[in-house]
């Protein structure tokens, strides 16, 4: 005889086991980046959290640079949805938006003095964040981007031998970042080279160039630049405030449920602390390392760098926003926003600047 209620729980089970399996979602996300590198491990943790915040419904499988097309055609391949996913600096993309730079890396901090806690408020709470979901539009993506990983501000770079003025500088072949602060290299003569991360450090062994800015003391150290090299400045304004994003194709983002959304927006939102708070406690301990292990020379970046190199990013900023309409646009919301929030936010860190100096100070002396 046959049992009613065994067949029912039978039949709801393997309902449930089938509503769950077509739950169950796996975006594959290619970064630009080897497997190795630092901002990996931030990654994998935006997509823990993820999945956790999901049941296990999202699973977010990311791939080393190159697994399934080239470091500079990521954008295009989830545009495409030949991968769900891409996970780079949203300035990688300034050749198809110089927009994209205001977003990944505004020069100079914009301008405007803005760091990377400034940005992220201007990002969440001063129309940043919406003008971001613009620039996909502009550029004509089918992309959903959200931000995860501040950093900032970067180190000038290694050399081969101290430099004193811009005059030593302008000796090297120099690897910058791609877009407009690559570009205000070179309009200040130094003969700059874009390339991408992976590719520093045999550029560097060949002698392709000679020099090198790449992030700062752990994501440098992990790349191995102080095999090569062992002048370093910390000091630069090329990229004082940067961002890495992640990128879902569109149609794949809007197929998720709007928990499963709401649950990467949140996961998104806290790994801007988490990466931050992981940078600095990250850096310190190998900025500590490359000092008095390795045998690197920590230098003062010259004074007429910061003069030259200011008053080219005020050209370049702009000269873009002359020539393009959405660039100026976002570039006169930082504008906005800095006006009030820069004089506060510079004069109260003035505070935890000196107080972290004579600290530093104490320490050399012991």
């Amino acid at each position: 005889m046959l049992n009613l209620k065994t067949i029912t729980a039978g039949a709801l089970g393997l309902s449930m086991l089938a509503s769950a399996a077509i739950a169950e979602t796996t975006i594959r996300v290619q970064s630009v980046i080897p497997s190795s590198a630092d901002e990996i491990v931030m990654l994998t943790d935006f997509a823990n959290d993820v999945r956790a915040l999901t049941d296990g419904e999202v699973n977010i499988e990311i791939l080393p640079a190159g697994a399934v097309v080239g470091v500079q055609e990521t954008l295009d391949a989830v545009d495409a949805g030949l991968i769900e996913g891409g996970f780079a600096w949203t300035h990688y993309w300034s050749g198809k938006h110089p927009a994209a730079m205001l977003f990944g890396s505004p020069v100079a901090g914009a301008g405007v003095g803005m760091d990377n806690l400034a940005f992220i408020s201007w990002f969440l709470n001063a129309g940043g964040k919406e003008l971001y979901e613009q620039l996909w539009d502009e550029m004509g993506m089918n992309v959903k981007g959200f931000m995860l990983q501040p950093n900032g501000p970067e180190a000038l770079g290694w050399f081969k031998e101290p430099i004193e003025t811009m005059a030593d500088f302008r000796k090297y072949r120099f690897r910058t970042p791609p877009g407009i602060p690559g570009q205000t290299y070179k309009d200040i003569g130094v003969a700059s080279v874009a390339m991408g991360g992976g590719d520093i450090l045999p550029a560097l062994e060949k002698g392709t160039i000679d020099a090198a800015e790449w992030c700062c003391p752990k994501p440098d150290s992990v790349f191995g630049f102080q095999k090569v090299l062992k002048h370093y400045y910390l000091q630069g304004l090329h990229q004082v405030v940067v961002n890495a994003d992640i990128y879902f194709n569109k149609d794949v983002f809007n197929s998720l449920t709007p928990m499963q959304q709401k649950a990467i927006e949140v996961a998104a939102n806290a790994s801007l602390m988490k990466s931050l708070a992981y940078r600095i406690n990250e850096n310190g301990i190998a900025l500590d390392k490359l000092i008095n292990e390795d045998g690197v020379i920590l230098h003062d970046t010259p004074a007429d760098y910061f003069t030259e190199y200011m008053s080219a990013a005020s050209k370049a900023l702009e000269t873009n926003a002359a020539e393009n309409e959405f660039f100026a646009e976002v570039w006169q919301s930082q504008k906005d926003f800095a006006r009030t929030a820069i004089p506060f936010w510079a004069g109260a860190q003035t505070s935890n600047a000196n107080l972290g100096r004579a600290y530093a100070a104490q320490l050399a002396a012991e």
